[in-house]
């Protein structure tokens, strides 16, 4: 029960969009840049012969000549149609369908007459244009409702104008503006030239719908790329071509920190296909550019064949030693000694030592891999200092500022074409894909497309950081929890603070909720990347949590599901934008409710449930599972409630669910990266398995429709997965698990 809010989220949000030292190095921790509210509302000029409405803009002027109508970039009306344009990168994640429906939805158009087109990278126009930390509709929910119903108002005062009638006297339906007294109806298309005419009003004085009043919010949409991505069309940074194109791959250290001494250049360019090779210097900041050697080539075959041909000499020095096993050996040391506290309330020791029962676990779980569908890739061309970039990444203004940093020119010389995202999970929040194939494209003076494989993937990811967990609780003889320790054994890069997603925060579960809290956490040395990895810190911290809460449980001998009400209590706020524990209460009750909580079932079968709060959502969940004597887990269904304010896309929201689901389960039971000498261990899914389509569950969502403010639901819904199967699996054997994947405790998938 992570207390990220929205102050947590902001500070994702200004991490991700830095526009310098994302990652300075390996021993150096993400950059945190506060950006100006106003630069996120801020809209400029006239562009593109139409109307670019500003909220501070006092006017704009039409183009006669084609009528557009364009406010702002997200807004265009002409006579060819209406066209709502998706400012952030599509990941998977559906926003290139839910921020236009928002628009769409206090423009008062009907859905079926818009076509969506993905945005410009402007950010002096648009704001940031960024995916990640589940933001995309807690951000722009206001804004985008105020573009739609800013330009809906300009429609209506274009009527009025024609007709000679009051605004009043107007009411917008399906694209339509209707005088109800005379009948007299008029299209957006057909007012679209008299409405780029108007002064544009504030968008703070125009009113927004009352949500009774949506018709296109909350209904199930299909996604606007779907039956392109059916019909194969090309879509993603991987199907980009441009003329003249070559294409180039990238042989880095496998320890990262390693740099060429010597290398078989020569026999490489003599290669049938063979445009170049040569030594790629990094940048010293292992966020943007690894030293290696790159290969253009006529063609991607060509290029890979002299990839496995390269016979490289590494200069080893400096590179990274990591060993998991010496990681888990100093672990067990040190979950036997007090570390440094991060919180301490209240009198752990004395709760400890009034307790009636005690209970205790150490708990494990490995580093991870991003593992994105999509491998790494961009497009690059540089010619006359200016350079453009065709990438999938979850940051493109962060992708300018590092391209043009490696290249030596100005962020205003660099064009990004924003791509569809193969994936991205977090792992392209980073942008050392782009920055490679900048440099490679400046070396050659010629486009290339740089093409990572899915060794390239595995080998040089940034990953999900893996850690340690002594837990120590105690009950009182009523079975309440009196006393939590948890002694943290994490890695740092630096010596100093915590690697990415790897820091542990006063607001983790139970702080604010128990009176006697003790949280510690010690850094093991560490030289590999690790970055954010779908819902950072909550993707692990729920498993230890969410599993432990239930030991506690056990041995008071009480219901998992009273005791965690319990641990809720009565409903309030923890914090001004914290959880709500009323929230909570109320998912944790519906999911029980219909999974059928309680009910009888057959040897052999349990049910589990958890709760945590992510990414502002409030998500819980029940697993039904079936073990049988040999641990083979069959997860039959998964029963989940969500609290997530209002939804926008309701098909789109289930398949985000419905996603982390699966995603969870797949990582619980099999995914694990382990490094030794620096190297990583698993090179490709034959040794990094991702669960197979038989044995996905049946997955049941439901939906509070709260009037919270929305939130985003890429990440909320996957940390409570892990511990509700863990717990459901202890229904099922009485035999505890607490190593994840759990495939390390024999336990199978069926």
């Amino acid at each position: 029960m992570t207390s990220l809010n929205y102050d947590g989220i902001a500070e994702i949000v200004d991490t991700i969009t830095s526009s310098r030292e994302e990652l300075n190095n390996a021993s150096t921790p993400l950059r945190i840049v506060k950006l100006d509210r106003r630069q996120f509302l801020k809209m400029t000029g006239a562009v593109g012969g139409g109307l670019m409405l500003s909220f501070s803009a006092p006017k704009a002027i039409a183009n006669k000549d084609t009528g557009a109508f364009q406010p702002n970039g997200y807004v265009k009306i002409d006579s060819s149609g209406i066209v709502l344009y998706a400012k952030n990168p599509e990941i998977g994640q559906g926003v290139k369908t839910s921020l236009p429906m928002i628009v769409a939805e206090e423009l008062d158009a009907a859905w079926e007459d818009v076509t969506v087109e993905q945005s410009r990278i402007d950010q002096a126009a648009y704001g940031m244009q960024f995916a990640g930390g589940s933001t995309a509709i807690p951000m722009n929910w206001t804004a985008l409702r105020r573009a739609g119903a800013t330009a809906r108002s300009m429609l209506v005062k274009a009527a009025a104008n024609r007709w000679n009638v009051s605004v009043d006297a107007l009411t917008t339906e399906s694209s339509e503006v209707i005088h109800g007294s005379s009948g007299r109806r008029a299209t957006y298309l057909e007012l679209a030239n008299e409405a780029a005419a108007l002064d544009v009003p504030n968008g703070d004085s125009v009113p927004l719908k009352d949500p009774s009043d949506f018709h296109i919010l909350g209904r199930r949409v299909t996604g606007v790329d779907n039956e392109a991505l059916v019909r194969g069309e090309p879509l993603f940074g991987i199907d980009q071509t441009v003329p003249g194109m070559k294409y180039a791959v990238c042989q880095k250290c496998a320890a990262i920190g390693g740099t060429v001494k010597s290398a078989n250049l020569e026999d490489i360019k003599k290669m049938s296909g063979i445009v170049d090779a040569f030594v790629l210097e990094g940048n010293d900041n292992a966020g943007e550019l690894l030293p290696g050697v790159a290969v253009v080539a006529d063609s991607t075959w060509a290029a890979l064949e002299a990839k496995r041909a390269l016979n490289i000499e590494w200069e080893e020095t400096g590179a990274s030693t990591d060993s998991w096993s010496d990681a888990i050996n100093e672990a067990e040391r040190l979950r036997h000694e007090p570390g440094p506290r991060v919180v301490d309330i209240g009198n752990v020791d004395t709760a400890f030592a009034n307790s009636v029962k005690q209970a205790s676990g150490f708990y494990r779980y490995a580093f991870a891999s991003h593992a994105q569908l999509e491998p790494q890739n961009c497009t690059a061309s540089f010619s006359d200092g200016k350079l453009e970039l065709w990438a999938p990444t979850q940051t493109p203004g962060a992708a300018i500022m590092s391209a043009a940093r490696i290249v030596g020119i100005q962020p205003t010389n660099v064009t990004l074409h924003q791509k569809r995202c193969g994936g991205g999970f977090g792992r392209r929040l980073y942008n050392d894909f782009v920055c490679e194939a900048a440099a490679i494209a400046k070396h050659v003076g010629v486009p290339v497309k740089l093409q990572w494989t899915r060794e390239d993937d595995m080998a040089y990811d940034l990953y999900r950081a893996g850690g340690f967990h002594q837990m120590h609780g105690s009950v009182d003889e009523n079975g309440k929890i009196t006393g939590w320790r948890n002694r943290f054994i994490t890695f740092t890069n630096d010596g100093n603070r915590p690697v990415s997603g790897g820091g542990i925060s006063p607001g983790v579960f139970p702080g604010g909720l128990l009176e006697n809290i003790r949280v510690e956490q010690t850094a093991l040395e560490w030289k590999n990347r690790c970055a954010a990895w779908r819902a950072p810190g909550s993707n692990v911290f729920a498993f230890v949590v969410g599993s432990f809460l239930h030991e506690l449980a056990h041995i008071a001998g009480r219901d998992h599901l009273e005791v965690l009400l319990e641990v809720l209590g009565e409903p309030r706020q923890l914090g001004p934008r914290g959880m709500h524990t009323g929230r909570a209460a109320g998912v944790v009750e519906l999911a029980a409710e219909k999974a059928g909580w309680g009910r009888e079932l057959e040897e052999g079968r349990g049910m589990g449930v958890a709760f945590y709060y992510s990414h502002a959502g409030h998500i819980a969940e029940v697993a039904d599972v079936s073990v049988s004597e040999d641990k083979k887990v069959k997860v039959h269904k998964v029963t989940v409630a969500a609290d997530v304010g209002p939804i926008v896309n309701l098909s789109g929201a289930e398949n985000q669910v419905q996603g982390s689901v699966v995603d969870g389960i797949s990582t619980m039971f099999d995914l694990a990266v382990s490094f030794e000498n620096g190297r990583v261990q698993q090179t490709n899914f034959d040794k990094y398995s991702m669960m197979r389509m038989p044995s996905a569950p049946e997955i049941d969502v439901h939906f509070v429709r709260s009037d919270y403010p929305p939130t985003g639901l890429g990440e909320p819904a996957f940390p409570p997965l892990a511990p509700a199967v863990y717990n459901a699996i202890f229904a099922a054997t009485g035999q505890r698990a607490r190593t994840m994947p759990i495939s390390e405790e024999g336990f199978t998938l069926a």
